[in-house]
């Protein structure tokens, strides 16, 4: 990951905007309100927009993303959240909307498990990730939900007594072909863990393992959702009807998002 680069000096609000347009930062204007609310000093908004304009992602400048309306703490080397993906929570309380355990499995910033939690009330919350930067943040942002954040590799962080008792398994894998992840935009490609990236050759390895394993921990009825791409989504579907999980996909146009949604077969 890129060192922060040493600050510069902005004294105005017109100063930081005017430097976020140079950057070539789209919404300079808000995106430096952002940044002026964010810094609680002179010296910690010049650091700020000198790490923007460097081209650190606007979420890690100032320490937090919104998702489905709450504020997720994100930290230097953590996943940001994406917005499309709260199409994968719409698609989890539209199936599962009354389940007592939920788990975020490749959790990153823990966003997914404390928007499910917000939205669905008193839940046994679980979230874990094989990156201990992501485990220390997701356990800030799933702790006011009572939440849990474990860390290891897929389901061996998890607390065996959770076997065939998760309602929603929610694994937001890194799906990007390894030979893509070159290509991917500067602020993912530099700042973000390469294990929230890089999803093997066809970028499904994660998810078959995800798939494979699910069946044996989550309860009749339960359902996991991954996020995929388009062109990923039918091989995708396959992996979940050979786990034995009855699947199907569910996009959003406006999002370019796509999710597929497995049952536990009862």
């Amino acid at each position: 990951m890129p060192p922060f680069p040493p600050p510069a000096s902005f004294p105005s609000r017109d100063a930081v905007v005017a430097a976020l347009r140079a950057a070539g930062c789209v919404f300079a204007e808000d995106e430096a309100e952002l940044i002026l609310s964010a810094a609680r000093t002179p010296d910690e908004r010049d650091a700020m927009v000198t790490r923007r304009v460097a081209g650190h992602p606007l979420e890690l400048v100032v320490g937090w993303a919104e998702f489905r309306g709450l504020r997720i703490t994100v930290e230097p080397g953590v996943f940001v959240p994406r917005r499309r993906t709260e199409f994968l929570v719409e698609q989890a309380l539209a199936h599962a909307s009354h389940t007592s355990v939920v788990v975020d499995l490749c959790c990153g910033s823990g966003a997914v498990g404390a928007a499910l939690a917000a939205a669905l009330g008193e839940v046994e919350l679980h979230a874990a990730d094989i990156d201990p930067a992501a485990v220390r943040c997701a356990r800030a942002n799933v702790a006011a939900h009572g939440g849990h954040a474990h860390e290891g590799d897929l389901f061996e962080a998890l607390p065996d007594r959770l076997r065939g008792r998760i309602g929603i398994l929610a694994a937001n894998v890194p799906y990007v072909p390894t030979d893509e992840v070159p290509l991917l935009p500067a602020e993912a490609r530099d700042h973000e863990p390469l294990t929230a990236l890089d999803g093997g050759g066809d970028g499904l390895d994660v998810l078959r393992r995800v798939a494979a394993e699910a069946p044996e921990w989550l309860m009749p009825g339960g359902i996991l959702l991954v996020e995929t791409s388009e062109r990923q989504a039918p091989d995708a579907v396959g992996a979940f009807t050979r786990a034995g999980l009855g699947a199907r996909l569910a996009e959003d146009g406006e999002r370019y998002a796509h999710v597929v949604v497995g049952t536990r077969l009862r």
